[in-house]
């Protein structure tokens, strides 16, 4: 048990109250949110209970990091509640409570796979915009399920059109009283949000819609109010995966999305508390914790666990040192069950409602969106697809359309990478972008462009054509900048073979530098050693230019009237002011806004 190496060495009792306390108001605040996450998954609310029990205990036994805090949590709970919907499952009901626990038991089986793969590292093929666009629209589609509640009505399932439709439809259920109850309740808290952020409001209002069923009675005036639930510890059963039946296959596909988004997520944040303290934390060891978690939840009845960034943060604000916290929350809830379910069935719906939704509320990625369209278009459209992707064709399709956008950009940014003409800033030593730095000037008669990515089949036209067009009539000599070239396939070191030898027969010298010594062996391997052999692979842009017959210092290419008056500036600056006159067209581009 990892629980006890954290606690060994240099953990005092004080730290140990800390924790304990730390643990009891973790699992307070994870009342009203669990409860309300467990009825966005499908489940009743008595489940978000469950799922903060023993799946908190078997990852605070587990994990290797000192702070963070999981439970049910609003990534894996829209996902199997979207998942649902698409499958036209009523939420609570007990086709959705056999099935919600198998999604569970899969999602760790996921995790075992990744364990065994050490398969940590897929993380980065998931980029920011696919995964907010993804977020942001299984959100939106449990928010439409979710609004009907607000009124008094029944939630709905299906993609957006059909939420909209069901309601339009449940307009004749519509409850004045309902609506003020769950409306101001996500107005409250969006505003609290914004003016007393450390408030629990949450708790808070479950407190006010207890109070107010005691003092009003407002199931007499048609408020719905929460199903009673049974007291004490939840049942432990053996999820059937024979309830899939023929959607087997989906299940499959939903899993492994919600295993890559608790993965992606929970591995960020964790690591982030981790680097914070300076404390060691395993990734492969805790893809395993994340697997014992979720086999905790299918065995509880619960949906898919995740890391909780904000129950975290709360745990972090109290000073937490170890998972001694997991286990003091864990107990806690035990008390929870025991003691306090018998107050569910005074929470008024709309008022529970309100607060799921301004939860979801809050995963909903637009300001990303906002950034991203003023920043980085293509990264804005490739969000938006996602979003749409979502909504338009549900979770499922969601999941494999946002990981197709994600390799897809990842193949278009390796398709065009960053590329640039170098020359030199009189005065200074190495080579500078010409578009980046006003006062770099080419050397005469010699080109050298710098190529800032793996050369490969679909791009190895670019980088001929690139260096085509920066040729002029008294060129005689390319040097290319290959540090950023990690990598080569065989079409490309085949063309880079006929390149070298079209410009040796048009009398003009090609030398790849800079590059990590691999390449070198890549290029035996491929067949393209004469290019070693004829002398066009030099260890530094220097050397190069001096097997060309150049020697510094260099002569550089004859200026224009105004490029001569720029030189007689800068030469007239100090030494500190040219360097950060260079340092800033460095950092922001030139003063006419070119970039690399």
């Amino acid at each position: 048990m990892r629980l006890f190496s954290q606690i060994k060495k240099g953990y005092s009792s004080k730290a140990a109250i800390k924790d304990i306390f730390s643990g009891i108001v973790v699992a307070l605040v994870s009342i009203p949110i669990s409860m309300g996450y467990s009825q966005i998954a499908g489940l009743p609310s008595i489940y978000g209970l469950y799922g903060s029990l023993l799946p908190i205990l078997v990852y605070g036994l587990l994990t290797t990091s000192r702070q963070f805090v999981v439970g049910v949590d609003a990534m894996p709970a829209v996902m199997v509640g979207g998942m649902l919907a698409q499958l036209g499952i009523m939420a609570e009901t007990k086709e959705a409570m056999r099935l919600v626990p198998v999604i569970s038991l899969l999602t760790a089986l996921w995790f075992f796979a990744f364990y065994v793969l050490k398969a940590g590292r897929i993380v980065k093929y998931i980029s920011t915009p696919v995964m907010g666009g993804f977020i942001s629209g299984v959100g939106l589609t449990i928010i439409m399920m979710q609004v009907p509640k607000l009124f008094g009505g029944t939630p709905g399932t299906g993609e957006i059109i059909v939420l909209l439709q069901h309601i339009w439809n449940q307009r004749e259920n519509f409850h004045l009283l309902s609506l003020c109850l769950g409306a101001g309740t996500v107005v409250i808290i969006l505003v609290c949000k914004k003016l007393i952020p450390k408030v629990p409001m949450t708790i808070i209002m479950l407190v006010i819609g207890g109070l107010l069923q005691v003092i009003f009675k407002l199931d007499r005036y048609g408020v719905k109010l929460m199903a009673p639930v049974e007291s004490g510890l939840p049942k432990l059963i053996i999820p059937d995966i024979k309830v899939a039946g023929d959607n087997f296959l989906e299940l499959i596909m939903l899993s492994l999305g919600i295993a890559g988004v608790i993965m992606a997520q929970t591995l960020l944040a964790s690591g982030n508390y981790a680097k914070k303290y300076h404390v060691p934390m395993d990734n492969n060891a805790e893809l395993l914790a994340y697997g014992a978690m979720n086999v905790a939840a299918g065995v509880t009845g619960c949906c898919p666990i995740n890391g909780s960034v904000s129950r975290s943060g709360i745990a972090d604000s109290q000073g937490t040192k170890s998972q001694l916290m997991s286990v003091s929350a864990a107990l806690t809830m035990v008390l929870v069950l025991f003691i306090g379910t018998p107050l569910i069935k005074y929470l008024p719906v709309p008022i529970l409602t309100g607060i799921v939704i301004t939860a979801l509320i809050g995963i909903l990625e637009f300001d990303l969106a906002k950034r991203l369209w003023k920043s980085v278009r293509n990264e804005w459209f490739i969000f938006m697809i996602a979003l749409l992707a979502v909504l338009l064709f549900g979770t499922i399709n969601g999941v494999i359309i946002g990981v197709v956008l994600s390799f897809w950009e990842v193949a278009i940014r390796a398709v065009n990478p960053p590329t640039a003409l170098m020359g030199r800033i009189p005065g200074h030593g190495n080579f500078h972008s010409l578009k980046r730095n006003s006062t770099a000037k080419p050397i005469k008669n010699t080109v050298i462009y710098r190529f800032g990515g793996n050369l490969f089949f679909a791009n190895i036209d670019l980088f001929c054509r690139e260096i085509e067009e920066a040729l002029k009539e008294d060129t005689k000599q390319i040097v290319v900048d290959a540090r950023g070239i990690g990598n080569i396939d065989i079409t490309a070191a085949e063309r880079l073979v006929m390149f070298h030898k079209e410009l040796k027969n048009r009398g003009i010298k090609f030398y790849l530098t800079e590059h990590d010594g691999s390449l070198n062996d890549q290029l035996k391997k491929l067949g393209a050693e004469s290019l070693i052999e004829e002398g066009a692979v030099r260890h530094t842009i220097t050397l190069a230019l001096k097997d060309a017959g150049l020697e510094k210092p260099y002569t550089l290419e004859e200026n224009t009237e105004m490029e001569k008056e720029k030189k007689e500036t800068f030469f007239n600056d100090s030494v500190e002011e040219k360097a950060l006159a260079a340092e800033r067209e460095w950092l922001h581009g030139k003063a006419d806004g070119s970039k690399l």
